[in-house]
Parts: C-alpha cells; structure tokens; sequence
C-alpha cells in the first residue's frame, strides 16, 4: 500500500491519504476511529493497517493532481541518519568509512516535503549539497533485534534528499546542524508499505540537479545494508514505531565533483528511488 499526507481541496490541514494511481482517498473516513497521520497508522501496528486495507476497497477516491504535499514523515519520535554508507560517498568526501556505522540525529524542523522550497541564507551557506536516499520506517517497536528479524520490524519505505551545508560540515565534528536547517530534509512523496519492497537492497537510487543527472547507483552498494542498520541501533536503544531511517547517499555529491554542483537560487532537484517514487525541492537562497 502506499500512503502520503497531502492537502486535498476543501481541507485547511494534510491529511493522511491512500494512493491508488492518480487518486487518493482520505484515510480518516474509511471506519470510525481510522487514523489520520501516518504516525498513527504506524502505531496502531498491523491490525490497525488489515484494517484500512479491508475498507479500502470502499473509499472514495480524489484525483490529487496538483495537491499540496506534506512531509510524509511527521510527529515521528526522531530521524536517525546514517553517514558513509556506501564507499564512493566516503571516498568522494576523503572521509574514511567505518567498521560501525557513522550515526547522528536530523531535527525535527528540517522535514519537508515534495515540491516545497527550502530556503537558507547566503550568508550561512553557500556550499549546500543533495543526496538521495532510501528512508527505513520502523513499525514493530525494535531491541536487540537479530540480524536475521530485523526487516521484520520495517513499517515501509520512502525517499529522503538529505540536503547538507557542506562548508559547516567540514568545519564541526558533528554533522547534525549542517543537515537540520528547516527543510533540509524533504521526505516523499509516497510512504509505500513493506510488503510491496521485496527487497531494499535491490532499488535504483539516482538525483537530478537542474535537469542533470548526478547520482545514479543502486541501494545494493550499501557497506551496512537496511537489515544490519536496524539490528545495529537496537541494540543501544530501543526503536519505537515511526522512526525514520535515513540510510546514507551513493557517490555523486556536488562538492566532489570538478567543476563542484551546489544547489544554487532557484535550483531545482528530484531524488527517486524506483518502486517508492520521485521527491522534488525547489530552492531559494536569501542575502
């Protein structure tokens, strides 16, 4: 199944959708009780979502062409991000990939989503960078989880452009602030159900800055696939229903490249992943 949180026509608020195709069904107007945020869906686990899928069937569909997108993540209890997850990334950088995997939090502020605009101020960056990722969301609250169990405690899947001002990475030991200005992390457009990813290791992952390819891998290249991440931060804490996952970006980044890519004013760049979808962010920098 495949979900997102849009603002339909008529509504002040986004409000949790199904999508089938080009039409969207609110949620909350299936049953009495149906949830109507993603979050709320994670948490009412799989009854809740047998639930949704047995009336849907019954809905009432909306064409959403042209609907406002929210972030499809929201209220989640936090994003964790994975840095150095595949060896052209780190090499690019001249950082060195770890044994263990490089671990940091997002801020909250910093969600986003498809074809919203973020926006920073010349004067705090001008080195801002894209990486398109693959988004993990945990549904079966996780702890201590085997390496073989750990896909078991995956909700679903998204896209994640882990937008980075690379000047503040470079001069700070951790990279949370340089990754959590408001917006810098637009999440969507769709939230697609596990069921329909057989396999998270076996996804086409590329980016496109103003009309030019830059990113264009596979998410098999990762040095710790989904299953180890999950089972890798459960053991330290436990992963509550909602988390988000940011599993780290291929090679491509503007900053390596010769001569550098950075996201300029009135930049555009769509990052996708075959099977989720393909999340827009427009740019703007202020003086």
């Amino acid at each position: 199944m495949r979900f997102a949180h849009i603002v339909l026509d008529g509504a002040d608020e986004p409000q949790l959708v199904l999508i089938d195709e080009d039409r969207a069904a609110v949620v909350s107007t299936l049953f009495a009780g149906a949830p109507s945020t993603l979050q709320a869906l994670i948490e009412g686990g799989d009854d809740l979502l047998d639930r949704v899928r047995e009336h849907s069937p019954r809905a009432t569909w909306h064409p959403f062409a042209g609907a406002e997108f929210a972030s499809a993540i929201s209220g989640n209890p936090v994003t964790i991000a994975i840095g150095l997850n595949y060896a052209a990334h780190s090499s690019e950088l001249g950082l060195k990939a770890d044994a263990a995997p490089t671990v940091f939090t997002l801020w909250p502020g910093s969600l986003s989503g498809h074809r919203h605009t973020t926006t920073w101020p010349r004067s705090l960056s001008q080195s801002v960078d894209y990486e398109a990722e693959l988004g993990v969301i945990v549904g079966l609250a996780a702890r201590d989880v085997p390496l073989e169990d750990a896909l078991d405690h995956v909700w679903g899947y998204t896209v994640v452009n882990d937008i980075t001002a690379r000047d503040i990475q470079f001069s700070e030991a951790q990279w949370s602030r340089c990754k959590s200005f408001d917006g810098f992390t637009p999440t969507g457009p769709f939230v697609v159900t596990a069921d329909e990813i057989p396999d998270p290791q076996d996804l086409h992952i590329w980016a496109i800055v103003d009309g030019q390819t830059v990113q264009d891998a596979s998410t098999g290249q990762m040095i710790h696939p989904v299953a180890k991440l999950v089972s890798y931060l459960s053991r330290s804490a436990t992963l509550l229903p909602g988390t988000l996952i940011s599993t780290g970006s291929p090679g491509g980044a503007g900053y390596s490249r010769d001569p550098q890519i950075f996201l300029r004013d009135r930049s555009t760049v769509t990052v996708g992943i075959d099977g989720i979808g393909e999340l827009t962010t427009f740019c703007r920098i202020t003086d």
